[in-house]
């Protein structure tokens, strides 16, 4: 079998995306031994403009070759990001026209990776499986609302049905997606395969030590854009907790100045603002923190994800602020439940949930937790699904 993977990010990049994909690649490996070829079209490091990664263009080991694009780079922005993605495609079909595969599999958050995949899929006539890992109509549907942008919602919502319907199955990392999905696509199976915690956080103790201890450290690390809404709430409860806490914020994002220009308002003096680090320094810094924390804006959209980052922080232990809503808040409530959670943009409740983490800073063991969402686990249960499903085609076809 020969398989096509279609990933705008792969590590060593860093995105939700690029790592949940070094996962399933890794999975995928047993399945050599049985004939399994595998071609990853990616791009060269490009998610944060203020981290510089480098990467070879192209990786050949056998059964698997990654192919490595060069885009324009963006800073986070929507029409940069536009075009860098365009890049992205046309080095696709450049390829795609040399080659033949027996299926395709393309995981989105955006959209547009779901829409090539289907292009790709529908030229080569074969099996498209998606991985879906946001909903971008639902997104920008708010994001969008008052912009003269609004007006390619009927464009972008038919991307999105042809890509649904025209998949042999669909997997998701939220069970807050799958109403969507069985919405556009009510023929297509869909299955959840959560995100998950990588080894590396597993096999971490994430004891803190050597940092001055008199206030308690607060850590975010993370993409800045309008999701997340940091600018729209940490300024203010930062300011409440002058003298009581101090916040960590690491990461970029197109939302990231106006985190700044909020933060000089307020005269904010206890955040500090980190640019993107590599995992290895990640981790350096989770272990100097005494809470973790996460937010998500206060959009209906937003209710029906599940961050990537929930199960890095509950691997380490540590005390969680969570600023959620919805089915993210309900997933925290059934397997984070000694976790603080505070509605999305009150700055009320969050320097309150501050303030009752801080005289209670226990730490907790969570080994089910980290059984249940170990990645490797998940990832092998996708990888032996994507090649059931396509096997399963071939054998139909034939």
């Amino acid at each position: 079998m020969k398989l096509l993977v279609l990933s705008n990010y792969f590590t060593p990049d860093l995105s939700a995306g690029s790592f949940r994909m070094q996962a399933l690649v890794d999975a995928f490996e047993p399945w050599r031994k049985k004939g399994l070829e595998v071609d990853l079209i990616t791009t060269r490091p490009n998610r944060y403009a203020s981290l510089k990664a480098e990467a070879p263009e192209l990786e050949d080991h056998g059964w698997l070759r990654i192919h490595r694009l060069e885009i324009p780079a963006h800073k986070s922005g929507m029409s940069d990001q536009a075009r860098a993605y365009t890049g992205y495609a046309r080095g696709v079909r450049r390829i795609a026209r040399q080659q033949s595969w027996d299926a395709v599999f393309a995981t989105s958050s955006r959209l547009m990776t779901a829409g090539l995949g289907a292009h790709i899929a529908k030229w080569l006539d074969v099996p498209l499986y998606l991985d879906i890992r946001d909903i971008f109509t639902d997104n920008m549907d708010e994001l969008l609302a008052g912009s003269p942008l609004k007006s390619l919602m009927p464009a972008i919502r038919l991307i999105e049905r042809r890509a649904f319907c025209s998949a042999s199955k669909i997997s998701v990392v939220s069970e807050g997606f799958v109403s969507h999905m069985k919405a556009i696509a009510p023929k297509v199976p869909v299955e959840v395969f959560t995100n998950g915690i990588d080894a590396v956080f597993s096999e971490t103790t994430f004891d803190k030590t050597g940092e001055d201890r008199d206030l308690p450290l607060i850590v975010y690390a993370g993409n800045m854009g309008e999701g997340q809404g940091l600018h729209r709430i940490v300024p203010q409860v930062a300011k409440r907790l002058s003298g009581k806490a101090r916040f960590r914020l690491i990461g970029d994002g197109g939302r990231r100045a106006a985190l700044e220009e909020a933060l000089a308002r307020t005269s904010a003096l206890n955040v500090e603002i980190l640019p993107p680090v590599p995992r290895e320094e990640l981790l350096l810094h989770y272990e100097q923190a005494d809470i973790l924390f996460l937010h998500l804006n206060d959009l209906e959209a937003f209710q029906k994800v599940l961050p990537s980052k929930m199960f890095e922080y509950g691997a380490t232990g540590k005390p969680i602020l969570a600023g959620v809503a919805g089915y993210p808040a309900q997933f925290v409530a059934e397997n984070l439940p000694d976790a603080a959670v505070f509605a999305p943009l009150d700055e009320q409740a969050m320097s309150d949930a501050v303030n009752r983490t801080i005289n209670n800073p226990a730490r907790s063991e969570r080994t089910e937790f980290r059984k249940e969402f170990d990645r490797s686990r998940i990832m092998k249960h996708l990888a032996a699904d994507i090649v059931d499903v396509v096997g399963a085609h071939r054998t139909k076809s034939a």
